[in-house]
């Protein structure tokens, strides 16, 4: 078993080596500029949680990601004379989809810093905002850094914020979130005293929110130098885009343009009817009504890919059951070792390798990553399953098909699996209702799946609580749905 470990670890480090081997090749021929303009694309990774910058609307029906970060991006494939291509992720994902080559540029109100020099090329600045604190207005003013001795600030995981706000000492603890529509959340439901934001985020927040004020403590820095951020050493496309912000800078596009043009977006009217939903002008903009056509697509991305990666894991993990009892010590270890490996590690993870690490030699769209790496995740554990089936049956069957003269694969086939299967159907359901659940973390990757279409609802209605409400009880009638359904086979299959 040892050695089997062994092995194991070197194939890990042989792919990690790979791709090492790959990037480094890359480095030494830029052909960045030319790979975009043959493509007849530049995609650029963002974070659409951080208006005015990036932010999702509902407009006429349907659903769009506007902000001045967006027409900034929209500027450059101009100039470049390719189509703009928007791929939303995470924060902290931008940085890896960009080294993985998912997106060509990040324009997300990120700072230019020393430490993401290190791995990135950055463009000129095109953008300075102020860092400010945003609190309760029932809450006390944050003037100066006494103020917040053993309060709990939050702030987006991986930003300039976030790093600046650690340095605080007086500081009891500080959060760290994905995104900034939870810090919101966070802060109105008085898990964080304070979060910071830039000015202009904050100004976009607190005019939709009457609870919410500003402070504008001179203390935190002098504010956040936005840029883009390209592929390390892709300095042809880096020359090209700085020519863009060298004549937005010039002409001071982004300040009498760009933001103005975001503000009149963001805090314009909600009206006409779309796909989406009923006229937004009739009644409660911000009802959850008006949104169920996203919460409704949310929800069949969902029950696809549950059943998709449902029917792949069983067919994966009846493999490996199969496979773990041959007589090959070789291909039993490698099986076992292979079972272990994916349960002992999280699903996350194995989504953004699968995603981003495998991705860097086949461009793998996000949803077929999901499905991917969720019905690996699932064949996994349907193989203990189908094990534990197999191994709960009387040897005595075997024994008695054989003497009848069955050949082993068909005693299999025919007297084992049958068996086997009635015994660990409930199992099976188990695992069905846990994959609906489990499958909303391909959010991640930018899947529109429930919970994906929950974060556009907040950003788009500044109600942080209505929507996770509403998706709790989607999520309860899809499991409970499943449950049931399965519960009717079960016990169909134990009167036959």
């Amino acid at each position: 078993m040892k050695k089997f470990n062994f092995k194991i670890i070197g194939i890990i480090l042989l792919m990690m080596g790979v791709i090492g081997t790959y990037q480094t090749v890359s480095a030494n021929s830029d052909t960045s500029l030319q790979k975009v303009q043959q493509k007849g694309e530049i995609v650029m990774g963002t974070a659409a949680d951080y208006p005015p910058f990036e932010f999702t609307k509902n407009i006429n029906g349907k659903s769009g990601i506007y902000g001045a970060d967006i027409l900034l991006g929209q500027k450059i494939a101009k100039d470049l004379g390719v189509k703009l291509s928007v791929k939303p992720m995470s924060f902290d994902s931008l940085l890896v989809g960009l080294q993985t080559g998912k997106v060509d540029m990040v324009l997300a109100g990120m700072g230019n810093t020393p430490e993401r020099k290190k791995s990135v090329n950055f463009s000129k600045d095109y953008y300075d905002d102020p860092n400010v604190l945003i609190s309760l207005k029932e809450t006390p003013h944050y003037k100066n850094k006494k103020d917040l001795t053993g309060k709990v600030v939050g702030a987006q995981t991986g930003s300039i914020p976030f790093n600046l706000i650690k340095k605080q000492k007086q500081v009891k603890k500080v959060m760290g979130m994905e995104s900034n529509n939870d810090l919101i959340i966070a802060l109105q439901s008085h898990k964080v005293d304070a979060i910071v934001l830039d000015k202009a985020t904050a100004q976009a927040f607190i005019q939709n929110n009457d609870a919410l004020k500003i402070d504008e403590s001179k203390f935190l820095d002098s504010g956040s130098k936005m840029a883009i951020a390209m592929q390390k050493h892709s300095n042809s496309l880096t020359n090209a885009v700085n020519k863009t912000v060298n004549n937005v800078n010039k002409h001071d596009l982004y300040n009498k343009e760009f933001l103005p043009a975001a503000g009149a977006v963001l805090n314009g009217p909600k009206k006409g009817k779309g796909p989406h939903g009923p006229k937004h002008n009739q009644g409660n903009p911000n009802s959850m009504w008006n949104y169920k056509g996203y919460f409704i697509s949310g929800m069949i991305y969902t029950i696809v890919i549950s059943l998709i990666a449902t029917f792949f894991g069983f067919i994966i993990g009846t493999a490996l059951a199969l496979l773990r009892m041959v007589k090959n010590k070789l291909i039993k270890g490698t099986v076992i070792g292979f079972v272990e490996f994916i349960r002992g590690t999280p699903l996350m993870i194995q989504i953004m390798f699968v995603y981003f690490g495998i991705g860097v030699f086949v461009n793998i769209p996000a949803v077929f990553a999901g499905i991917i790496a969720i019905s690996i995740n699932s064949g996994a554990y349907v193989a203990e399953i189908i094990r534990s089936g197999i191994d709960s049956i009387d040897t005595g069957q075997t024994e008695a098909s054989r003497s009848l003269g069955m050949s082993k694969k068909n005693t299999m086939r025919f007297i084992i699996l049958p068996q086997a299967l009635k015994n660990i159907w409930p199992a099976l359901g188990n695992e069905f209702v846990s994959l609906i659940k489990e499958s909303s973390i391909v959010s991640i990757i930018g899947v529109t799946d429930l919970i994906y279409q929950l974060k556009i609802v907040q950003s788009d209605t500044y109600r942080g609580v209505m929507p996770i409400f509403v998706s709790m009880i989607l999520y309860f009638v899809m499991t409970f749905t499943a449950s049931t359904i399965m519960k009717v086979i079960e016990r169909k299959m134990s009167h036959d």
